[in-house]
């Protein structure tokens, strides 16, 4: 009862960030993102509870369904953007990053939040290790789509010469791109350790590394697409909007697996990971 009242109060706190996010990104006044920023560490702070005593409940990591999949990397997002928020001082990105959030946890609530016990052939340390790389590496690859946005945004605005709207709050194309790059080299080793560790994982608890099931192939997929990008960004120059773009599609092929092999394939193994 406690979990429930605390998860339901979480989506209305983030709910309410996002609204006062809306409202600084017309009228962009600091006082308004600052309250924006409070309300959204009071949501986070909930939301941590809320995982805290579903981990405590469950007895293991909470990522056994799709509940517990979009809770967990709702919260590894909102605690990604509070680093960067910390490091960076970009309350912008917020904005972008709020709504995003709203979603995931609102999307969460659809699905069954019965505690399920996770079949024995799958108990092993690898669970918590692999889905916190998984996941965290996702987190790094949603803050560069955003990113990404926010670089295509600003770039128009420069590009028709229309300095106005945005354009005032939103950080320079340079450390837009900056910034990119760096949610680019976490998360693409991040994406490489979740990749051997489900692989060991595999092993252990199947008896084989490999397989060639539809979460392995699209984190293959996912995994060869960041690749092309930061090869690209390191050997051929890409940069600035072509990097935007990039960036933005390999997150749009990692969303659409990610619903594909969970929701309408039903997930692998009876556990919600890539």
């Amino acid at each position: 009862m406690l979990t429930n009242i605390l998860f339901h109060t979480a989506i209305a706190a983030y709910f309410v960030a996002t609204c006062i996010f809306v409202v600084y990104l017309f009228t962009h006044n600091e006082r308004v993102v600052k309250t924006a920023v409070g309300v959204l560490t009071a949501a986070f702070v909930l939301h941590t509870i809320v995982i805290v005593l579903r981990w405590a409940g469950a007895g293991r990591t909470p990522v056994v369904n799709m509940h517990e999949s979009l809770l967990f990397f709702s919260w590894l997002t909102v605690a990604l953007y509070m680093i960067m928020l910390v490091k960076f001082k970009q309350r912008v990105l917020g904005a972008f990053v709020t709504p995003f959030v709203l979603l995931l946890i609102i999307s969460s609530s659809f699905f069954p939040k019965t505690i399920i016990p996770l079949a024995p052939v799958l108990e092993s340390y690898w669970l918590p290790v692999h889905v916190v790389l998984a996941f965290l590496g996702n987190a790094f690859f949603a803050i560069a789509f955003f990113l990404g946005i926010m670089y295509m945004i600003q770039e128009h605005y420069l590009k028709k010469r229309k300095l106005k709207g945005l354009f005032y709050i939103l950080p320079s194309l340079g450390v837009i791109d900056e910034l990119n790059y760096r949610c680019l080299q976490y998360g693409f080793p991040l994406l490489t350790l979740a990749i051997i560790t489900g692989a060991i994982w595999s092993e252990y608890a199947l008896g084989s590394y490999w397989q060639w099931k539809p979460r392995q192939v699209w984190s293959l997929i996912t995994w060869f697409l960041y690749a092309a990008l930061l090869h690209g960004r390191l050997t051929a120059g890409w940069r600035g909007k072509k990097a935007a773009l990039l960036s933005a599609l390999a997150f749009m092929v990692l969303v659409g697996s990610f619903i594909m092999i969970n929701v309408i394939l039903g997930g692998a193994h009876g556990i919600s990971l890539r």
